[in-house]
């Protein structure tokens, strides 16, 4: 045992950029007893390791969580270990002693091995990941940087994140092509049902398949490998982009294992790194005839780091960033996503029977992670919303969008069962109270 947290407290100071700041040890004391913890539930069967209370109160400790408020909002943007925080102030507190000097000939040394790090995490080659600041960034750079000329054809759905349809959308007004709308039917624990869809939609004039692959509004699942084999079946020059940036680092998958050709997502929701921080992947092959959002001086170069042409940026997110790394790697991918599933099912399925109330989000664990979202008959989502928060201090999210009208509950894996039996407490009330 102490041989174990000798290595971890090594591994947790080896700092990403190779910067000789460290940080405190009783952050690192922490870190190796959650490690040591998660080297023994690791050899539990998966059933047992999600509910051995023990190891997830001591994870819990690696957060500030907050006493007043019981944060069920996680989906948004997810709290970063105290660990991290220390880093990132500390990489903050070095750039200000001498900004061009530890930001550009010290910090920045260290965007090559986290490039590795991340590439590792996503299961591809570095010179496919570009480093940026969010998912918006990295998806958005695709929809803008590919070839489309008037009448070509992108399938696109109702239920995308906003900001990668209204870049959709401008490139339907400024280039003149044609979007082709699907309005998904979810909850729904169905490949063939989303591969159809999907298939049906092309033509020989489909250029471009946008799949969400964890649709934010309700925690739907997609069969994204499944969906782009059965387009790429139609035609095989379809390019495939992926949205994943909310199933990076909380649903266990290799970004090669979803068919698509680039994907993008924000490392500050499931990694928990530091705000600001996402990632680009784009297929080797495809790099070259992809043009940056930000030129460089070789635009149609197959060097993925002409995506990374941003001016200043922040070096501090960006190598703290490892160290959400090293803690996301203590429970590793599986068997997080185990826990964030149990999560989700364990308040669901206490209330899904109650009068008035239905669940919105599959419950198998190959169609839903973490999120999970209610409504109660005749009651709005932002009035639900607003009472969680004002009378049991929950803090959720209503979701009124497009068809959805529900509050959505997101835990991470700080959250505790005695926060979500509050939860549960509070939908039983409300709902007898209409």
């Amino acid at each position: 045992m102490a041989s174990e947290r000798r290595a971890f407290i090594k591994t947790m100071g080896a700092v990403a950029s190779g910067a000789l700041t460290i940080p405190g040890m009783a952050h690192l004391t922490l870190a190796a007893e959650i490690q040591a913890a998660s080297n023994r539930v690791k050899k539990l069967p998966i059933n047992e390791a999600v509910t051995d209370e023990t190891f997830w109160k001591q994870v819990r400790l690696a957060y500030s969580v907050s006493p007043a408020v019981i944060n069920l909002n996680n989906g948004g943007v997810s709290p970063q270990p105290i660990l991290v925080q220390d880093m990132l102030d500390k990489y903050n507190r070095m750039s200000n002693e001498a900004p061009s000097y530890y930001m550009w000939r010290i910090l920045d040394m260290g965007r090559e091995p986290l490039r590795e790090r991340l590439s590792q995490l996503a299961g591809c080659q570095a010179d496919e990941i570009a480093i940026n600041r969010n998912a918006t960034e990295a998806i958005d750079t695709v929809i803008f940087g590919i070839d489309l000329k008037e009448g070509d054809e992108v399938i696109v759905t109702k239920q995308d994140y906003p900001n990668m349809k209204q870049a959709w959308l401008q490139r339907e007004l400024r280039d003149k092509i044609k979007l082709v709308w699907l309005d998904l039917e979810c909850p729904k624990e169905d490949d063939s049902y989303f591969i159809k869809t999907f298939a049906d939609a092309v033509t020989p004039k489909t250029r471009v398949v946008h799949i969400t692959h964890l649709i934010n509004w309700n925690g739907q699942i997609l069969p994204c490998r499944a969906i782009a084999d059965a387009v790429k079946a139609i035609n095989k020059n379809i390019f495939c982009l992926a949205d994943i940036a909310h199933s990076f680092a909380h649903i266990d998958f290799k970004i090669p294992d979803l068919g698509a050709d680039a994907a993008g997502t924000s490392l500050h929701k499931w990694l928990c790194a530091p705000f600001g921080t996402g990632m680009m992947y784009i297929k080797r092959e495809h790099i070259s005839s992809i043009w940056p959002l930000f030129p460089n001086d070789k635009p149609q170069s197959s060097d993925i780091r002409k995506f990374e042409s941003q001016g200043t940026r922040s070096f501090p997110t960006e190598q703290a960033t490892g160290y959400a790394i090293n803690f996301h790697d203590t429970m590793g991918t599986a068997l997080k996503q185990a826990r964030l599933h149990y999560l989700k099912n364990y308040w669901s399925q206490q209330v899904k029977d109650l009068k008035g109330i239905t669940i919105h989000t599959p419950y198998a664990s190959a169609y839903s992670g973490a999120i999970g979202t209610f409504s109660i008959e005749n009651m709005k989502a932002t009035e639900l919303e607003g009472k969680l928060m004002s009378a049991y201090k929950i803090h959720t999210v209503a979701i009124e969008y497009e068809k959805f009208n529900h509050v959505r509950v997101t835990p991470n894996v700080y959250t505790s069962i005695d926060d979500l039996n509050k939860l549960i407490k509070a939908i039983t009330e409300i709902a007898a109270s209409k």
